[in-house]
């Protein structure tokens, strides 16, 4: 089998940083190197200008996604040196086919990238027809958050087509190795890469799954266990920024300090210390759920302490959120249990029974309905709404693989404000 191209996908707002990262991918193992559409947006043609005269062994390929002025947009990136050239696979014939004349003069290829594409199939045929060279089989950002994929895409297009076969979506080791069983010629990879705070292994590990794709098995775990363990991997804070800021319980901390919960949530409506039903929740919530007890902020009297607690590590039920006050906390310590609280106080309530269990509720500022996601650490608790679970979990893990890189960039020397250019990026009156 011919080896599959690898191509390594620059989509950040900052040449210097592209540079640098398309020098270690290329150590590791890299053939390809992609001026991304943000790149290209934020810096222009000086990106694909620098990437083909720093790397000019190297193919760049330019992706324009061009949807309109072919002839004079595939000319603009040829002189600036890439050598391939992305348009989007939904623009209008007469689009492509100027495209394709402007290439035959400047011998540069095209790619057509089939994002949101609603006949991939046929339409791939018709632009290999009008003289496209590549064929990328795409599931943006968007789409893959909410569980579609690139590799399903492809799995349509293999077999009918003749011009080579890319994918670009998500990818990561294992993933890549069944898009190279699935037929794809070309390889893209972004995030997984570019995030990496080790590019060259990174790269290496795609570079070393793609050459051996039968060694490469995916084992991915059902739908909810991949929501948690994801959630298992990434912050409150993480979460909280893949939500635009929302989602977060105000005046809450964690008892026990450096602990981690991950649920899905019990309900709970009661009173100020009236402990009845926090208490019988126990027995209606499973192993890995949250009890989340809405005790109207009441700071003063305790509706929870630590003979409930004990009877939830008995049961294996993941953590408890209260709106309101704990007691016993030493013994909470002891146990280190997830509690998170307003406030601690030795008072205990009465067990009146009045409230309910599993009913919709307001938690800390937040809207809370049974089987909504909870999560909770020393920075504080969010509330992931159940529909949306998968997309937030996948969301939160391109922040923290965000955040991994420019952890390593301060690492390296640079500043926070230095690498997200703050300064470009501030409004300007």
């Amino acid at each position: 089998m011919k080896k599959p191209v690898l191509q390594v996908a620059l989509d950040l707002l900052e040449l210097d940083r592209a540079l640098v990262i398309a020098e270690e991918s290329i150590l590791g193992g890299a053939d390809w190197i992609e001026a991304g559409t943000p790149l290209i947006k934020s810096e222009g043609m000086a990106a694909v200008r620098a990437l083909a005269k720093q790397f000019p062994d190297r193919t760049i390929v330019a992706d324009m996604k061009v949807a309109d002025t072919g002839a004079m947009e595939v000319e603009m990136a040829a002189k600036a040196g890439a050598t391939v050239i992305c348009l989007l696979g939904d623009a209008d014939d007469a689009v492509i086919a100027d495209a394709v004349k402007a290439a035959s003069v400047f011998g540069v290829r095209l790619m057509a990238d089939l994002i949101n594409t609603r006949d991939p199939v046929t339409r791939a045929k018709e632009l290999e027809a009008l003289g496209i060279d590549i064929i990328v089989a795409h599931v943006g950002i968007d789409q893959q958050m909410v569980g579609k994929s690139s590799i399903d895409l492809l799995s349509l297009l293999a077999g009918n087509l003749t011009v080579p076969v890319a994918v670009a979506g998500g990818l990561d080791s294992e993933t890549a190795a069944e898009a190279v069983r699935s037929g794809a010629d070309i390889v893209i990879v972004g995030g997984w890469i570019t995030r990496s705070a080790d590019v060259n292994s990174s790269t290496a590990l795609i570079r070393a799954s793609i050459d051996s794709p039968a060694l490469v098995v995916s084992k991915g775990p059902p739908a909810g266990e991949e929501v948690r363990a994801i959630f298992q991997n990434v912050s409150s804070p993480n979460i909280s920024d893949a939500m635009h800021r929302k989602g977060a319980m105000n005046g809450i901390f964690s008892l026990c300090g450096d602990v981690k919960m991950i649920g899905r949530a019990v309900t709970v409506q009661t009173f100020a210390g009236d402990w009845a039903k926090p208490v019988e929740a126990i027995d209606v919530a499973g192993p890995g759920d949250v009890i989340v007890i809405n005790n109207d902020a009441g700071s003063h009297v305790a509706p929870w302490g630590e003979l409930a607690t004990m009877s939830c590590v008995i049961k294996g039920i993941a953590g408890v959120v209260i709106d309101g006050a704990v007691r016993d906390i030493d013994d909470i310590r002891r146990l280190k249990f997830p509690v998170f609280a307003r406030a601690i106080v030795p008072n205990a309530g009465e067990p009146k029974g009045m409230g309910e269990i599993n009913a919709e509720i307001s938690c800390c500022g937040q809207t809370v309905r049974p089987g909504d996601w909870i999560i909770g650490d020393e920075s504080g608790v969010v509330v992931v709404p159940k529909e949306r679970a998968y997309e937030v979990a996948r969301r939160a893990l391109e922040v923290k693989k965000t955040e991994e890189r420019i952890r390593e960039e301060i690492r390296r020397g640079s500043t926070l404000s230095q690498v997200s250019a703050l300064t470009k990026w501030e409004k300007k009156r």
